[in-house]
């Protein structure tokens, strides 16, 4: 049972970085793929339906962590506190810029959202660079350090190429390439993911919770997950191709 948890928790993990990780890089380019508002709206309007059904990804994978690896959870909290804490603000502010930007009239309003959903994207990129270059490191004691910085550069790069790669997909409606192209991106994006997990297999393993534990869990999520999956298909069906939407 422990197994089939760790590999669920992985595939939460990929599956977050490879959907949410565009949403997050195509944050961090706004200010260079849209210059001019108009651009930008279009961008926006491309990630923007995505964003709800790609962090439930991250919801998802929190619950894992709280209810089949509760030891892990406590360690990398306490030993993650700074990170963890500049994730979660992030994720404020990017989905405050996303959804504020467009609550009100004025260049400058759109502007100051922009600037937050831009800023957001990047420290949610910076926070995950180091918060997966602590876990390879072993829960340093300082996980603000050069590695740290390292990792969150690399990420940000990754995931920024992961987001044009969406806006080449969705803007020219799936023209011959782009697919190819953001499977590649996307794939690329969740591989530090599976290798972090790779390498943390045998820690997670040993902290599980006891099986009776796993298997309420089992009975109490299983039956959730073809509602998520199919959620999330059929977000992907109504928002891949067609007009962009204009409320964000």
């Amino acid at each position: 049972m422990d197994i089939f948890w760790f590999l669920t928790f992985t595939v939460l993990l990929a599956g977050y970085f490879a959907l949410e990780g565009f949403d997050i890089g195509l944050g961090v380019l706004l200010p260079v793929l849209g210059r001019a508002p108009a651009a930008r709206d279009r961008l926006v309007g491309a990630m923007a339906p995505f964003v709800l059904a790609n962090e439930v990804w991250l919801v998802a994978l929190a619950g894992v962590l709280f209810g089949a690896f509760p030891v892990l959870e406590g360690r990398a909290l306490s030993r993650m506190y700074p990170l963890v804490v500049a994730l979660l603000l992030a994720w404020i502010v990017r989905d405050a810029g996303l959804w504020f930007r467009r609550r009100a009239g004025g260049a400058a309003w759109r502007l100051v959202w922009d600037g937050a959903l831009w800023a957001g994207s990047a420290g949610l990129a910076l926070a995950w660079g180091a918060i997966l270059m602590a876990v390879v490191r072993g829960l340093p004691a300082s996980p603000f350090d050069v590695p740290a910085v390292a990792g969150g550069l690399a990420l940000l790069a990754l995931l920024a190429w992961h987001g044009r790669a969406f806006a080449a997909w969705r803007l020219q409606e799936g023209a011959p390439g782009t697919g190819r192209t953001l499977l590649l991106s996307a794939c690329a994006a969740a591989a530090p993911a599976v290798l972090v997990m790779a390498a943390a297999t045998g820690h997670m393993l040993g902290n599980a919770a006891p099986d009776q534990t796993l298997s309420v869990l089992s009975v109490m999520v299983v039956p959730i997950a073809p509602i998520l999956v199919g959620a999330q298909v059929w977000v992907w069906r109504t928002f891949s191709r067609g007009a962009l939407p204009t409320f964000f």
